[in-house]
């Protein structure tokens, strides 16, 4: 019986190591900046979109729909989200996959997104301009909270994100 108890526990153990980059469904932890709870605020981010240079940062809480997915860049997931009305309100969501893998990405799924807004209109050293004038990116943890805020992204009620395998 002891054995049967041990072997049970070992599966639970894997299986919660195997989904730890998933870590939570449905309820996200608080998107802060500089301490202060953000709401989504999609009409926020897409006048910054539209109002600022080239660079400016902030943080930001949005929610839409994927509406393209890019090819994966050196093991960073990029995809476009529609946060309003018009076909132009997309902004690039850019997620880390040292910080857990994502799911298979397709158009049409729920996204929200908690992290450092981007203003991306043209090329900023190596870093060329965003396809769609803006990014989300830091939509994960941080492996040094007091010198970044964490942030998060939800994909059709799973939370990904929480774990960094890439600390030494």
């Amino acid at each position: 019986m002891k054995n049967l108890r041990l072997g049970l526990l070992s599966v639970l153990v894997v299986l919660s190591v195997s989904t730890s980059s998933v870590f939570a469904a449905t309820t996200p932890p608080p998107c802060l900046d500089k301490g202060k709870v953000l709401q989504i605020d999609n009409r926020q981010v897409l006048d910054w979109k539209v109002s600022t240079k080239n660079q400016f940062k902030a943080r930001a809480r949005v929610s839409g729909i994927i509406e393209e997915v890019y090819p994966n860049k050196n093991g960073h997931q990029h995809f476009s989200i529609s946060i309003g009305n018009s076909p132009d309100d997309l902004l690039e969501v850019i997620y880390n996959e040292d910080f857990g893998l994502l799911p298979r990405l397709s158009v049409g799924m729920q996204v929200e997104a908690c992290g450092d807004y981007i203003t991306s209109t043209a090329q900023s050293g190596p870093y060329p301009p965003s396809p769609v004038g803006a990014i989300i990116h830091w939509v994960h943890m941080s492996p040094k909270p007091n010198k970044h805020e964490s942030g998060y992204v939800l994909i059709d009620g799973n939370l990904y994100g929480g774990r960094n395998r890439a600390l030494k």
